[in-house]
Formats: C-alpha cells, structure tokens, sequence
C-alpha cells in the first residue's frame, strides 16, 4: 500500500492525527454518540477518515461543517468532485486527499484491512466509533493502546433516540432539508437545524430525493419518450408510467413492469406495446447490463399476460440525455443477444429520432 496522489494541503500529515474508525453497518442509535465526538473537536484537531460507508460520510460532512482540519483517505480516485464542502475546505486550506493504491506484493490480503492498518499505523491516535467483532476493523485495532471506543454493545443497549417519525413533514422543513442535502452538509448539521432524528431525517431524504443512477435513468426515459413523438397526428398515446415509487422495501408490484405501455392507432394498424429504458455509460457485461434474468422473466410473464410486445431501449455512451448509441431490441431477441447467436450491433438504430416506426416495422 502507498500514496499514489494527494489533493490540498500537505501541511495536515505534519499534524498530530487521530483516525477515525467505524465498523460497516453502524446501527442508527450510535450516531449521536459519534456526533458529540465530532461536536468536541476544534480546529487544533486533526482528523483522518474514509468514505466508503453511510457511517464514514457522514462523519466526513459534518467534520467539513464544523471546518474541523480532516485528511480523508481514498482508494485508487476521488469520485465525490462536486461535494460544495470538499471544494470549500480545499479551498481553505482545511482538507487533504490522500489516494492510496496496492501495491503489487500486498498478497491476497483484502484491500479495506490493508488500507484501515496501512493508514492506524501512520496516526498517533485511534477513535472507534463501533467495532464489529466479525468484522476488519476489529483485527486492526487488537492489542493497540492507542484506541479510544466510543461505543461497545453493552452501551449500545442503553441508547436510544426520541422517535419524531410520526409529526407531518413541512413545506418550510422540505424546504430547509433539500437545501441543506444539495448543499452537502451532512445529516448532523441537519438534525441540529430541524431537531429531528437523525432515522426520521434518513427517511425523508429518501422519500424525497434520488440516487444518481435513477437521475440518469429518469433522464433517459425522457429522452426516449421525446423521441417517440406522443401525440394524435402520431397515433401515439401513453397510456402507463411506471413512476418507481418506493419507501424503504415497500413499492408497488407495478414497479417491476416496463417503463411505458403506448397504445399505437394509425393507418389501419392498431396495437398496444411496452418499452423498457436503459441508459450505460458503457457496457461492461451485456448479460448483466442488459438485463437480469428475474426481470426477463417477469417481462415475458407481462407480455404474455397483457398480450404485447416488450422492447428495450438500450442507449451507452454520451449522456443520459444524448447517448452515443440507440439500440432498440425486442424482448424475444435478448436471448440471441447473450449467447452470441446475434450481436449486439444489429439492433443499433442511426435513425435514432424516429424510434416509433422502426418498432412498427
């Protein structure tokens, strides 16, 4: 393991550092404790972290808020370039990436052990937030004297957050809560504003934002409906879509079926069809990113079911709303397509802004 890049100030790996650590899956009840850890530390501190898990993150957000010097540690790149926080404190000079890499004689050792004892060992002190027993984190910390636990399970049984789940959400909270998540600020900085629970704050942000590849997904669908021209003077008319609603595990069975259902009457021709969309930045493996075998399957049960044809809308490349390539693929060819008998590349469309009549066809 050795540093392969770092972004902002050097300064910070002359500091007296404490790491923090915490096991994957942290249970919700611990974060106030964390939190009023990180609420005590001043700018004479210096604070090195991950953030690969939900617990990581957020403990980096809220140390950025708190303007608190952190040094946070990644593997192989830095994918979070737009974070408003990380470019202030890079910009103030109170933060430094550190991007870490293996190196070629590292073994088989798993790479989050290798990095948690690569980076223990260049700090002065250690402060755990919660420790797995099953888990890397604890082989790293056994039998150092430098460890400070925040939490053990004992503890962990006695703590226990005020349940503000069932008071209504505000226009005026909404408002402050998306601000606030566009703004990075962390799910601490949020709970101070609206004294809410950090569980309750989780779920609203779910309820009311989108993880980024269902952005893009959303994007291309758009995309797609544009180019299909919905209108009378097309004969086009659109009759479903699927909104992928869900809270938590619960959403509606409606959910697993294509995006769109279109009812198509024009010219003597009249017939009702399906479009599943999917957008790749690239394919990596057309099996798998083309589509699952339990979405197969239920797209074959629907089509039989309803009495219509499935395609999917296949676009890679560019952006969602501009992709390089149009692939449009009728369900029963999606076999073909993954053992070999037929390539990919037939079913790439130039035309790609008349996409209706080469369904029709």
């Amino acid at each position: 393991m050795h540093i392969a890049e770092t972004v902002g100030n050097r300064d910070l790996l002359d500091r007296e550092k404490t790491l923090f650590l915490c096991s994957k899956h942290t249970p919700i009840e611990l974060y106030g404790q964390v939190f009023r850890w990180v609420d005590s530390l001043s700018q004479k501190n210096c604070i090195v972290c991950f953030n690969t898990t939900e617990m990581e993150e957020e403990v980096m957000k809220a140390l950025l808020v708190n303007r608190v010097p952190t040094i946070l540690v990644v593997m192989n790149r830095y994918r979070d370039t737009n974070n408003i926080q990380v470019e202030l404190a890079l910009k103030e000079r109170r933060l430094l990436i550190v991007v870490l890499k293996r190196d070629e004689f590292d073994g088989n050792v798993f790479t989050p052990r290798l990095r948690n004892g690569f980076v223990a060992s260049q700090v002065q002190h250690i402060v755990c937030g919660y420790v797995n027993k099953n888990g890397s984190v604890f082989s790293v910390l056994a039998g150092k004297r430098n460890v400070e636990y925040l939490m053990n399970d004992e503890l962990l049984k006695t703590v226990a957050e005020p349940d503000y789940t069932h008071y209504r959400w505000t226009v005026a909270e909404d408002k402050i809560l998306l601000r606030m998540f566009y703004d990075d600020m962390g799910i601490h900085a949020t709970k101070k504003k609206l004294c809410r629970s950090y569980q309750a704050i989780y779920q609203r942000i779910r309820s009311i934002t989108l993880p980024d590849e269902v952005l893009k997904g959303r994007e291309f669908e758009d995309f797609v409906l544009s180019l299909l021209k919905v209108g009378k003077d097309n004969g086009l008319v659109l009759k479903e879509w699927r909104g992928d609603k869900t809270q938590g595990a619960v959403y509606p069975e409606g959910n697993r079926y294509p995006d769109f259902v279109f009812a198509y009457n024009k010219d003597g021709v009249s017939f009702d069809f399906a479009v599943e969309c999917k957008w790749r930045a690239r394919l990596k493996d057309i099996e798998k990113d083309l589509i699952s075998s339990e979405k197969k399957t239920i797209y074959y049960t629907f089509a039989t079911e309803h009495k219509m044809p499935v395609f999917i809308v296949l676009g890679t490349g560019g952006e969602p709303c501009n992709p390089e390539y149009i692939y449009i693929i009728p369900l029963q060819e999606i076999n073909n397509i993954i053992s070999g008998a037929k390539p990919l590349k037939n079913f790439c469309k130039k035309n790609a802004n008349d996409i209706l009549s080469q369904i029709i066809i």
